[in-house]
């Protein structure tokens, strides 16, 4: 496992904060003591199917704990989920149905083995001891904490002084998910720096419970590739570890150059050393930030899908947006049709749009091209006895091959 210096420095690459400062060396030298792996929690709540880059940052240091022989639980917020984390939030989230909580975690644990290694990584769902909790077991777990501390989280500040609603059962969520903590005895909780306030209270639930507090060791939050907002499915902003090949290096492509490094750091293996002659050549202007970007394309493809995989969607990228010219692969169907077909059907019977006023707003917004040229009437129609095949483009990396029979 290496020296506690040594362990502590791995560890501390790219984190932002540990709270309190040296609680990380304090519980590495009681490992070493004890013979025993430390205990690091991550918990994540299954608003959505989909695991991104950011949700990557946290998994990524999991996997670091991991290696140095440390005992990784994952927990899923089942229960928690359908509350909603009113973490960084000016309105209160929506509720989601147990039904979509656990079919959104299904997708979580297949998702987590891309980065874990699963046989040593224990996953478990907080429903199974939440669920039991007593009404007076809850107020017990409320009187840990108060309505004044609730007010000190920033986005509870926010809307109390802009008057803006907070229901009850938002300032139940941060006592809960640090209960989480007591139930595995957490030595390590692992969040991004929206969580800082929720992983304090775990700290002091923990105490209430005659336990040792964690330590808290906070990351940087991940901008999406608008290059503003932090990484969300919610704002169409993210780069899930399941998206295509092509998907994923576009999307890559298209961050803003300011990013290149930060990623390089949160999302790459590429050591400090590296990273800094990167920043360096790019200070000198002796690297073109594009063919930079395009490294960091393939690595981060290539650690999720393969070195093979990687270089077909570098091939890609290099065929579809910058000689502008179709890809060699794309889906083909082959539809009986006699009658003369709205575009906007046609986008739907494929999947390129949801609905007809998705598919006419598509249009209008210049998003569609047929046969490589931009489509301008949003009631474009297309007869099948003049045209036997068109190629359909939806945004930039969307293509599809139809037949007429």
């Amino acid at each position: 496992m290496g020296t506690i210096d040594w362990q502590l420095k791995v560890l501390m690459e790219g984190v932002a904060e540990i709270l309190p400062a040296d609680s990380l060396k304090e519980k590495l030298a009681i490992s070493r003591k004890e013979q025993r792996p430390l205990r690091v929690k991550l918990g994540a709540d299954p608003t959505a199917p989909d695991l991104h880059l950011g949700h990557a940052v946290a998994l990524r240091k999991l996997r670091q704990f991991q290696k140095l022989g440390h005992k990784i639980i994952i927990i899923i917020g089942d229960f928690t989920a359908q509350i909603g984390d009113p973490s960084g939030r000016l309105k209160t989230r929506p509720h989601l149905t147990k039904k979509e909580v656990i079919s959104n975690a299904k997708t979580y644990v297949n998702q987590l083995s891309k980065i874990l290694d699963s046989v040593k990584t224990e996953i478990v769902f907080n429903g199974s001891w939440l669920e039991k909790l007593t009404l007076r077991e809850v107020i017990k777990l409320a009187a840990v904490s108060s309505v004044s501390r609730m007010l000190e989280r920033e986005d509870f500040k926010k809307r109390y002084k802009k008057g803006i609603e907070i229901s009850i059962h938002e300032f139940l969520y941060p006592l809960l998910q640090s209960y989480d903590s007591v139930k595995i005895k957490a030595d390590v909780e692992i969040g991004g720096m929206d969580q800082k306030f929720n992983l304090l209270v775990g700290r002091d639930i923990q105490a209430a419970f005659d336990q040792s507090s964690q330590c808290c060791l906070l990351l940087p939050l991940l901008e999406g590739t608008d290059g503003k907002e932090k990484m969300s499915k919610s704002l169409g902003n993210y780069v899930g570890l399941t998206d295509k090949p092509s998907d994923m290096f576009g999307k890559i492509m298209s961050l803003p150059d300011n990013l290149m490094i930060k990623y390089f750091k949160l999302c790459t293996n590429f050591d400090e050393k590296t990273i800094r002659e990167f920043e360096k050549s790019l200070e000198k202007k002796e690297l073109h930030p594009k063919d930079l970007k395009t490294k960091l394309a393939f690595e981060i493809v290539r650690i999720y899908h393969g070195r093979k995989k990687a270089a077909e969607a570098a091939e890609y990228f290099k065929t579809v947006f910058q000689k502008k010219k179709l890809p060699q692969k794309m889906p083909e169907y082959a539809i009986k049709q006699k009658k003369v077909i709205f575009l906007a059907q046609l986008l739907i019977k494929f999947g390129l749009a949801k609905s007809k006023s998705d598919g006419k707003r598509l249009i209008e917004q210049g998003g569609v091209k047929m046969n490589q040229r931009k489509v301008k009437d949003i009631n474009q129609k297309i007869d099948p006895k003049k045209q036997k095949e068109i190629i359909l483009q939806v945004g930039p990396r969307r293509f599809v091959k139809v037949k007429f029979k």
